[in-house]
């Protein structure tokens, strides 16, 4: 199978480099276990640095190179499974297991409102944040806005909001500029795998009530 909705090209490269953070290398490592053709885009990009780094002219380095080299990597990202190449029997990726203890009904679930739950499964060096939302077949989330950029990947069942229709594998991205409300389809209940790099912002159509739901 191949998704129909995919990383922004700018994550994707970012991810082939390595300096993507960990919370979305993880997405991202997640969505190539079942798009071959964004596995097809990241292989390439990396094959094209490999390249690059063959022509480059070596310089003399200074003695504290080593340690500064070091100090570096231990301050980047996290690789998460580079070109992740199969996805595992069920419901979850190999790359996500490991965040979810292996298996799905390891995950920590907190009640969000009528038909909706959430699992947090980290937040890394950067303060983004790794979840599972889980929704209950045709719940609507609350309409909502966003103060930084939000990632959604559905790992089962599907949903639809102004930006499209979403099944299996498929990435929504929405940044500040985006305004939407998912719906879960009518036809069984939807798992999503979310990043979320700021909170979400609740819209003038948001009932007081509902506002636990946006607190991911």
């Amino acid at each position: 199978m191949s998704a129909s909705h995919h990383p922004p090209e700018d994550l994707l490269l970012a991810y082939a480099a390595g300096s993507l953070d960990e919370a979305s290398s993880v997405l991202v490592a997640t969505h190539l276990a079942l798009c071959p053709n964004c596995r097809h885009d990241v292989m390439h990009a990396e094959a094209v640095a490999g390249e690059l780094m063959e022509d480059l002219v070596p310089v003399q380095l200074n003695g504290a190179a080593l340690e500064s080299a070091l100090a570096n990597l231990d301050a980047a990202p996290v690789a998460v499974s580079r070109v992740a190449a199969k996805a595992v029997d069920g419901v979850l990726p190999q790359p996500l297991r490991d965040y979810v203890s292996g298996e799905l009904v390891n995950a920590k679930w907190q009640w969000k409102g009528f038909g909706v739950q959430y699992a947090p499964l980290m937040t890394d060096p950067s303060g983004n944040k790794l979840g599972l939302l889980r929704v209950a077949a045709g719940v609507r989330v609350p309409h909502h806005g966003h103060s930084d950029d939000e990632l959604t990947m559905v790992l089962s069942g599907g949903y639809s909001s102004e930006l499209g229709a979403f099944a299996r594998g498929d990435i929504e991205f929405a940044d500040e500029e985006v305004k939407h409300q998912p719906v879960a389809d009518e036809d069984g209940p939807c798992l999503c795998l979310v990043v979320t790099r700021g909170p979400l912002k609740p819209t003038a159509i948001v009932a007081s009530w509902l506002m636990p739901l946006l607190a991911f």
